[in-house]
């Protein structure tokens, strides 16, 4: 039986990570993560841009703390796994891409569809007024927050280069372009139980990620 789209919601499913979290090992900082004096990168990423900038866009648009921080996590686990599957030439801009999507399917989820203009972030971005800035000073990005913060982007870069190919392909066909399993299952010649057990195995490791990000 085909697990169902609608069955995902948010981007992930709630489910429980007690048996998995303990098997988890923080790692150390990998060569994806560039310290030193500047931004703090990951593949091109200012993760200071992200949980800063990008953040306050995705808050001013939700109106709903939580939310933005849901939202951002779910972006940052799909940037991940595109990183895998393509090069990322310009992350600033793809990220703002993933992003529009996953606020777009956040409303249509909440049948309150918005279609958001190309020049969204930059208008965001540019501050609306005393009130934003005050705002923004809520996701004002600390030192000590990115130092822990590359032990979590290490550690779920550990979870998804910790998924077979295949499983990754799966996952990629099933939530992010829209196919059908059994519509997978042909493409990739593999069988719908193949097919349902990739997914599975995808929503369990990537929750596992999604909370490290929470935490």
């Amino acid at each position: 039986m085909e697990i169902a789209e609608s069955s995902i919601t948010p981007f992930f499913v709630a489910m429980r990570h007690d048996t998995f979290s303990s098997s988890i090992r923080t790692p150390p900082i990998r060569a994806c993560l560039q310290t030193g004096r500047g931004p703090l990168m990951w593949y091109g990423l200012d993760l200071g841009w992200a949980y800063r900038d990008l953040l306050a866009s995705i808050f001013r648009q939700t109106r709903c703390q939580h939310t933005a921080y849901d939202l951002l996590h779910d972006a940052m686990i799909r940037f991940a796994l595109a990183r895998h599957r393509d090069s990322v030439d310009e992350p600033h801009a793809y990220m703002r891409k993933i992003v529009s999507n996953i606020i777009s399917d956040h409303f249509n989820a909440s049948a309150r569809l918005v279609s958001l203009s190309d020049d969204f972030f930059e208008r965001q971005e540019a501050g609306h007024g005393d009130a934003d800035a005050a705002m923004l000073q809520n996701f004002a990005v600390s030192p000590e927050y990115l130092a822990d913060l590359q032990q979590r982007i290490a550690a779920i870069e550990t979870i998804i280069s910790g998924l077979p190919a295949r499983c990754r392909e799966v996952f990629w066909l099933f939530r992010i372009e829209g196919l059908r399993q059994r519509d997978i299952a042909t493409r990739l010649g593999i069988s719908l139980n193949m097919v349902e057990r990739h997914v599975i195995r995808a929503l369990v490791d990537l929750s596992v990620a999604r909370d490290l990000l929470n935490d």
